[in-house]
């Protein structure tokens, strides 16, 4: 957000002055004149404060003024770089204010020219904004102003008609002949109004189109800045962070449209190509795509065979900070599933139908999220713990539950942008959500109990072992997702690393081949011919070897367990 925006420039014979300034006073103060008083100019010759009125003054007469807000920075102090010296002119510059509160932004412009004194014209038009802004998208303001205002001095001297000249000083307007049409100079806009109109509309709009005459306009726009996104592998999993379904236009490209028809959240990169019938390097492109402006994140592969460890951002799930348990409890919590007996459904009528007799409404309760049917959950266990049993055991519309997510399932940040959202309100009723929830401090037990020796099965025994019934209550893929989406944990990745090979890259003996290299020997590190020896580098996380080798965790484990190609002992199997 820009803080201010000024218009400064350099007198022969008062120094660099601010000309004009939006909002008042947030460069240099300003006074509010009465109706016989002129506003006077700031440079950096006079006394800041000599525009704030004597405490002797007679309150009520025309010459009583009084401070419009306080400066931003001190003026005196940056003046120096608000107009610099000759090798900075013409150039982009940036200036960090002595409290590290504020950037300046400037463009300081010399159009050398025999019509001004000192044949030179010197001017400054620059922003202020916070410290911790990213500059990038104000950098094209600030360049776009200076050429602009450039070209209209050298064409029709606009800035050098300033009204608030040091007297003596003769403009080049007052040079020209006088009988040349002047009538362009009394319609121009006022520098102040402009500076006003840009501040407002791009802080609100993002944008602005301001006619400065009949001949010149000034059109911005303010362009967010996204750097690269990083490059997208096979074994990642994108997440929508929006529904796309939504958003999608017939006019969007055909391969975009049929990967992000596949995105649910579950399917890794190559499952989604798959799925969609396009190649892995295109979805691979799309999937930037997406990534670049935003719309989706990229999550590792869940496997109940894998390692999770707490963040220190776990604090802040301890400290239900901004409602985090309660959002997790939404977005995670499952409740009791009903059998597929017929007395259970003839159970359901019967209790729906007294409902809307005693007067309930009608209207379907809101369902869960959609789901897509790859794994799903009977609730055929009549064996509630004692921790649970408290609960209320209302049963879910439907029979399954699907562990899976669709399209139209969103993460956990991004619920959290939504406010009718049931995962952005904590106070929504769970038990027509989501069915049963569970206490805010089994939650945050089953999220710091994590541990980067413990894969998720053992986690999961050891917690049913304890008489917690998570999988009844817990969606635990779910339960996994929030917790890395919110910063509170980290997958554990796996590795195999080949010691004789390690010792050979420290000694010299050889080094590390490159995709290509390794290609052309047949895949392997030393020329073998095992596609599985270029992963013993301890570079490459089980997850790429899964998904390029298409195999399971365990099948890897038993290839290389019978790997011939080192001698015994040689292979180690690392988390990191």
């Amino acid at each position: 957000m820009i803080q201010g925006i000024f218009y400064a420039r350099f007198f022969p014979q008062e120094g660099t002055k601010i000309v004009a300034q939006s909002p008042p006073g947030c460069i240099v103060p300003v006074t509010a004149p009465g109706p016989s008083t002129a506003p006077p100019l700031a440079t950096t010759n006079n006394n800041l404060n000599a525009s704030i009125t004597s405490s002797s003054a007679t309150p009520g007469t025309s010459t009583t003024t009084s401070a419009i807000k306080p400066p931003l920075f001190d003026f005196s102090v940056l003046s120096e770089y608000i107009i610099p010296r000759k090798p900075f002119r013409n150039r982009y510059i940036t200036v960090t204010d002595p409290d590290n509160k504020y950037l300046v932004l400037g463009f300081p412009v010399s159009i050398p020219d025999p019509r001004y004194d000192r044949n030179e014209f010197i001017f400054n038009f620059g922003l202020v904004v916070d410290h911790d802004v990213d500059q990038v998208p104000y950098e094209r303001v600030v360049r776009r102003l200076a050429i602009t205002f450039a070209e209209m001095e050298k064409q029709s001297g606009y800035l050098s008609q300033d009204q608030h000249k040091p007297q003596g000083e003769c403009t080049w307007g007052e040079r020209r002949d006088k009988n040349e049409d002047e009538g362009f100079f009394s319609t121009r806009r006022p520098i102040e109004s402009l500076l006003e109109i840009i501040k407002e509309d791009l802080n609100n709009y993002g944008e602005c189109m301001i006619p400065v005459d009949d001949a010149n306009t000034i059109n911005m726009k303010l362009f967010p800045y996204h750097p690269n996104p990083p490059e997208i592998k096979g074994w990642h999993v994108p997440v929508a962070k929006m529904k796309f379904a939504d958003i999608v236009d017939p006019t969007w490209d055909l391969t975009l449209q049929r990967v992000i028809a596949h995105i649910d959240g579950v399917s890794d990169v190559r499952r989604v190509a798959f799925q969609a019938d396009v190649s892995l390097e295109l979805t691979q492109l799309a999937l930037r795509h997406l990534l670049y402006y935003d719309t989706i994140l990229l999550l590792d592969m869940f496997f109940f065979g894998a390692c999770y460890a707490p963040r220190p951002g776990i604090h802040d799930f301890i400290a239900n900070v901004d409602g985090m348990v309660d959002e997790c409890a939404n977005y995670v919590c499952i409740g009791a599933l009903r059998s597929n007996s017929n007395d259970d459904d003839n159970n359901n009528n019967n209790n729906n139908n007294n409902n809307n007799n005693n007067g309930s409404s009608s209207k379907p309760s809101s369902p869960g999220p959609s789901t897509t049917a790859t794994a799903t959950l009977n609730n055929n266990n009549n064996n509630n713990n004692n921790l649970l049993g408290s609960f209320s055991t209302t049963p879910r519309s439907s029979s399954h539950y699907h562990l899976s997510t669709s399209p139209s399932n969103l993460s956990p940040e991004t619920h959290s942008h939504h406010p009718t959202s049931p995962f952005h309100n904590p106070a929504a009723s769970l038990s027509t959500e989501r069915g049963h929830r569970l206490p805010n401090y089994l939650l945050i037990k089953l999220m710091t109990t994590f541990a980067p020796s413990k894969t998720v099965m053992e986690w999961l025994k050891m917690h049913m072992d304890s008489g917690i019934d998570v999988l009844r209550y817990v969606d635990v893929r779910r339960l996994v997702q929030f917790g890395v989406i919110k910063g509170c944990l980290y997958r554990v990745h796996k590795y195999v690393v080949s010691k004789q090979y390690l010792a050979s890259l420290a000694t010299g003996q050889s080094r590390r081949l490159t995709e290509k290299e390794i290609a052309a020997r047949g895949g392997g590190v030393g020329g073998g011919g095992d596609p599985l020896q270029k992963y013993m580098d301890g570079c490459h996380c089980f997850d790429q070897i899964i998904t390029e080798l298409d195999l399971t965790d365990a099948e890897v484990m038993e290839r290389l367990k019978g790997f011939k190609g080192a001698p015994a002992g040689d292979l180690t199997v690392i988390y990191r």
